[in-house]
């Protein structure tokens, strides 16, 4: 099978596994990125995430990671939500978690389809693959828009003529030798929907974040305390921000997701912050099983949590509040006074 024909088989068992969309290039195709991540790092827009220091080189160059690789296969699949995201900003007594993590973790299932098609393709044409799905120092974005699956947005994140922005992707290394595909064209021209509805202002300019005022590095990277100016302006969002993706009029070409376990649950769609704020780690963990919430521990989620409370303006979920001012976590405690305060100044 020549590498044209073995390219069109490989698309169309993807397609089977479920994936949306597949493009193909090179481990050097993407040398302006990690000038682009290190002025990112240098700046310290990265805030307390190291880890993308820690393996900037890595991470600047898809080669450096696995020097055998010929080839990058990047794929996409959909995670369209049922509901509007930006109608759970307005039940200010319920919290806004984000649409990805309604669901399944997407790493294990996406990983999965990943390695079928990797096993796929090893038994088509033989050579060796590696695969990676957001947790590994791997540039998916830049290499996804070299591979011709969309081209990142002025909010960042990938967009699609065809699917929107509501995507995942998992990449494909592999030591055979594919074609490569055309780099998608840049098509957001002069809208800023994305930029103007952020909540913090996290866009320095149109395609740069400052991830340390974003909503999402907020409630899931951000350790201790969040900075009380920036407290008032994360609403009820308690697990990550779909803002900037859930305005994007790309969207109005997104395709429904196929995968039922990316479906929301039912109790994870809107839920009551004054249930949530009496989790303890044991009800934590039980809670969010199986969900990319539990990652971030019962601690941090419910610092979130009571800042949602504070910025509710609801003074039933003031005794929530009051009842952990002293929890053995310092940001917990910190959390749960500045919305005890918020409240009592709100209630008289």
């Amino acid at each position: 099978m020549d590498g044209a024909a073995l390219k069109s088989a490989l698309a169309e068992q993807a397609r089977a596994e479920g994936f949306a969309a597949i493009g193909v290039t090179r481990p050097d195709a993407i040398p302006e990125a990690g000038g682009r991540l290190r002025r990112f790092v240098a700046e310290g827009r990265h805030g307390q995430m190291g880890w993308m220091e820690d393996r900037i080189d890595w991470r600047a160059d898809p080669g450096a990671l696995w020097p055998e690789a010929r080839s990058v296969v990047m794929l996409a699949e959909t995670y369209t939500p049922e509901v509007d995201p930006l109608k759970l900003l307005e039940a200010r007594e319920a919290g806004a978690i984000s649409v990805y993590a309604m669901g399944r973790d997407y790493h294990d299932v996406v990983k999965k389809r990943l390695k079928r098609l990797g096993r796929w393709l090893i038994a088509a044409a033989g050579g060796e693959i590696k695969v990676f799905v957001d947790t590994a120092p791997v540039m998916e974005k830049p290499l996804a828009a070299v591979a011709g699956l969309g081209w990142q947005g002025k909010h960042t994140n990938l967009l699609s003529r065809d699917l929107g922005n509501w995507f995942f992707l998992g990449a494909i290394f592999t030591t055979l030798e594919l074609p490569v595909d055309e780099p998608a064209r840049e098509r957001c021209g002069s809208c800023t929907a994305c930029l103007d509805i952020c909540p913090t202002r996290a866009f320095p300019a149109p395609f740069q974040l400052d991830a340390r005022r974003c909503i999402s590095y907020l409630t899931i990277e951000q350790r201790g305390p969040v900075d009380p100016e920036l407290r008032p302006m994360m609403g009820n969002r308690i697990y990550g921000c779909d803002d900037c993706l859930a305005i994007c009029p790309w969207n109005k070409f997104a395709r429904t997701s196929s995968e039922i376990r990316y479906a929301a649950r039912p109790d994870l769609v809107g839920p009551d912050l004054a249930e949530l704020a009496g989790l303890d780690d044991a009800a934590f963990r039980a809670r969010f099983s199986g969900s990319p919430i539990k990652r971030i521990g019962r601690d941090r989620f419910v610092r979130n949590v009571l800042y949602a409370i504070g910025n509710s303006g609801s003074a039933r979920l003031l005794p929530a509040a009051l009842a952990l001012r002293d929890d053995p976590d310092s940001a917990v405690a910190d959390a749960a006074h500045w919305a005890v305060a918020r409240l009592s100044a709100v209630s008289g």
